[in-house]
């Protein structure tokens, strides 16, 4: 005996793949749904069925675009500095920098970092296409944006190590690592802490 609708059940199931979406979290969205207007759920899933056909990565950079663009605009606008790449994993991290308002260079989304326990590889990433921007863009800096994990860290001395190999004269750099503003040094981790140390400034 189904204690549920079989179609409130799949769309529980469908809601809990999503990642950070557990059971208790599926049945209150699909609960969410079951009470909104048919119009809601008509939107939702005319969004959902033509995202893939609305979106494709940038040629150049590999940041998402509308599937009607030949290049991100974050390439393509003539105020955004091409010698100057942030490298990141993934699409999104684009969107984090931009918030600050303080980057004007260009970027390049790896597609991921390296983790031989998920089987990716330096070869599943978009590093070959970052080593020609580099020539063809006369890029002088590079900036490593991966994270302060030991997969982003890896990533990030594979790919220092592959730019040295093509132009040692290249400026590679990464970003600061420091203790957030608010955090009480008591409670930093020892990673945090280090790179705190590593990067202190003149006060």
């Amino acid at each position: 005996m189904n204690i549920l609708p079989e179609a409130l059940e799949d769309l529980i199931e469908s809601f809990a793949v999503l990642p950070g979406v557990g059971q208790k979290t599926a049945e209150r969205y699909a609960y969410y749904l079951v009470k909104q207007p048919d119009n809601t759920s008509a939107k939702l899933a005319s969004v959902l069925n033509n995202l893939k056909s609305q979106i494709k990565q940038c040629p150049k950079t590999f940041a998402l675009i509308s599937s009607s663009q030949s290049e991100s605009d974050l390439y393509s606008n003539p105020k955004r500095d091409k010698t100057t790449i942030a490298v990141v994993a993934e699409p999104f991290d684009i969107v984090a920098i931009e918030k600050t308002a303080k980057y004007q260079g260009t970027y390049h989304v790896l597609g991921g970092l390296i983790s031989p326990l998920d089987g990716i590889s330096p070869d599943s990433l978009h590093i070959p296409e970052l080593l020609s921007r580099i020539i063809e863009d006369r890029v002088v800096e590079v900036i490593l944006a991966t994270s302060a994990s030991v997969e982003g860290e890896s990533t990030a001395l594979y790919i220092q190590s592959r730019i040295n190999e093509q132009n040692p004269n290249i400026k590679v750099t990464r970003l600061a690592r420091g203790l957030p503003i608010g955090l009480d040094i008591e409670y930093a981790d020892q990673i945090t802490l280090s790179r705190a140390l590593e990067n202190r400034q003149s006060f």
